[in-house]
């Protein structure tokens, strides 16, 4: 996806990221759904929410 700094409106913006994600494989989707994981910092207190949360270490 593009990193460069663009003028739009919000709902500019969510069409063109839309268009950009729709435009990828299952594959790079995935992947790219991974990612998005990282730079997340744990939250300590109780939820009642599913969360996934990827390992630091990786996957034992």
């Amino acid at each position: 996806m593009d990193k460069r700094i663009t003028f739009e409106t919000k709902e500019e913006s969510n069409a063109r990221r839309e268009r950009e994600f729709l435009a990828l494989t299952p594959s790079e989707r995935f992947h790219w759904f991974l990612l998005s994981f990282q730079g997340r910092v744990q939250e300590d207190r109780p939820t009642k929410n599913f969360i996934i949360r990827k390992r630091v270490d990786g996957i034992r």
